[in-house]
């Protein structure tokens, strides 16, 4: 399938031009993440994956994550890139959001920023933002990565990019 990238505006980056392997990296952006007005995590040093036609995935050490909302999940997966992974559900004022964060104990080497860092899927949630910006969840609900108006697209998972 023949992709059409979007062109490239003034202070954005496109997700094409992202590696593929992908990487980790550290960034000074302040990460927020808020729901029935509780913060679950806030952070000025969170870590993003960039991966080819892929919004970052934003990753935050568990000091900045209020891990009292936090219940493990039974679920699991694997990436062949950055290993196993274990999830967890939010639980806030009797509300469940199931498996809604995940994390690599034990990345690959190349991902061992990512070690005990927390992920978070954006749509759940009432606000997860970047810089004070609201972030827009990467569409099709499998992939974990925060669109923001700093990214130029197409993004993986809308209909039709299953083999992008």
């Amino acid at each position: 399938m023949s992709v059409t990238r979007e062109p490239v505006g003034p202070g954005q980056e496109s997700v094409w031009d992202y590696p593929r392997p992908p990487r980790a990296e550290a960034t000074r952006r302040h990460l927020l993440i808020r729901h029935r007005g509780a913060t679950l995590a806030e952070s000025d040093a969170p870590v993003r994956t960039l991966e080819t036609s892929h919004p970052p995935s934003w990753y935050v050490a568990p000091a900045d994550v209020d891990q009292t909302r936090l219940r493990p999940s039974a679920r699991t997966s694997f990436c062949e890139w950055k290993g196993h992974a274990v999830y967890f559900d939010v639980v806030l004022d009797g509300e469940v959001l199931k498996e809604v964060a995940w994390s690599y104990p034990d990345p690959s080497p190349a991902f061992a920023l990512l070690k005990g860092r927390l992920a978070f899927y954006a749509a759940p949630f009432e606000l997860c933002s970047l810089d004070g910006e609201k972030v827009a969840p990467q569409p099709g609900g499998f992939y974990g990565g925060w669109i923001t108006k700093d990214l130029a697209g197409p993004f993986k998972g809308i209909p039709g990019s299953r083999f992008w």
